[in-house]
């Protein structure tokens, strides 16, 4: 090949490869700037006035996604009508939660520099009736049955459980003290009967049985552990393996949860599972794809939970004692509570 030929080709492919990388920086600014443009296929969004008291029936609260001047905002729908007209509240939350008239929203605050974040507490209006600084980028948030206690996991190191490299800390506040457990990491672990005491503890994901009692996950050398964790004691004991993000239901006798599945993608461990904390039997939903997500119970029967979707994530819903087929609940949304 003469050295003109080669010459030429290069030039071309130095061309070719401009314009790709020029596209792709076009369409993603684009796309970027669609976010604030309500889409036409997108569910109905408007403002107006969301509270944390049931009124007019059962309501499902989500953060919106879909994109427009309202996404991130906290939105409620008829339970029954997921997909429904929304109404948004104003108020951005990355994660959150509620229970009888408490919320508990996980916010960014953007810097000049960097972004913070902060746990606001929040009364039945989303009014503000108290923050707290969070060490890392949020995770996960639960308000327990009164609303008495609320708690958020959030990662100081690392971004996913998917690895082995990221560490957490998970809060629990009493809303009628203001009182803290800033990390749950320095409750007394009991494992197998005795302490156990390690340096790569690491605590998430809060569900509250009562204004004492809740579960969690705790990982320690390279394991995963349902634990048992009592507020007044300061302790955390450990009941099954292979647990992580668990969730109560209703009645307070089955944990829904993610397992880690022989034979997975080491970037898709996850599947669906539920366990019964009586016989301490597993259930495997009929769920296949892998969930990164703490699945919250509709009611006894029946769980949600979020999937990645075209605008973030999607909710999905499937029953709780492996029978049927997963179904989709609602577009462009994350972080479901619900209310009544």
């Amino acid at each position: 090949m003469r050295r003109t030929t080669r010459l030429v080709i290069l030039l071309v492919a130095v061309v070719v490869l401009g314009s790709v990388g020029t596209g792709a920086v076009l369409y993603a600014a684009h796309r970027s700037g669609m976010r604030d443009q309500q889409q036409a296929n997108g569910p109905t969004v408007r403002a107006g006035t969301v509270s944390l008291r049931p009124a007019g029936g059962r309501r499902l609260l989500v953060r919106n996604l879909a994109w427009g001047p309202h996404r991130d905002e906290i939105a409620t729908v008829p339970a029954d009508d997921p997909q429904g007209p929304r109404t948004v509240s104003g108020v951005k939350c990355l994660r959150f939660h509620a229970a009888a008239g408490t919320g508990i929203c996980l916010q960014a605050v953007h810097g000049t520099l960097q972004d913070t974040y902060r746990a606001v507490v929040l009364d039945s209006q989303l009014h503000e009736l108290h923050h707290f600084p969070a060490a890392g980028i949020p995770t996960r948030a639960r308000v327990s049955p009164s609303g008495h206690l609320v708690a958020w996991t959030v990662f100081v190191s690392g971004d996913s459980y998917a690895g082995t490299n990221f560490s957490t800390r998970t809060s629990i506040v009493d809303t009628r003290t203001w009182a803290i457990d800033d990390n749950l990491e320095t409750f007394r672990v009991i494992k197998d009967g005795r302490t156990y005491r390690a340096a790569d503890i690491n605590v998430w994901g809060v569900t509250f049985a009562d204004d004492n009692r809740f579960y969690a996950t705790l990982a320690t050398g390279g394991r995963t552990y349902l634990v048992r964790g009592d507020v007044a004691a300061r302790t955390l004991t450990t009941m099954h393996r292979n647990v992580e993000c668990p969730s109560l239901s209703p009645n307070g006798t089955r944990i829904a949860y993610k397992k880690r599945v022989p034979g997975a993608s080491s970037d898709a461990p996850w599947r669906l599972y539920v366990l019964d904390l009586r016989t301490m039997k597993e259930t495997a939903t009929a769920e296949q794809r892998n969930i990164d997500d703490q699945a919250l119970w509709r009611d006894d029967s029946t769980l949600v939970y979020a999937l990645p979707g075209d605008y973030g994530s999607d909710l999905w819903t499937v029953p709780a004692d492996g029978t049927g087929t997963a179904r989709r609940l609602m577009t462009s949304a994350v972080a479901p509570a619900y209310l009544g």
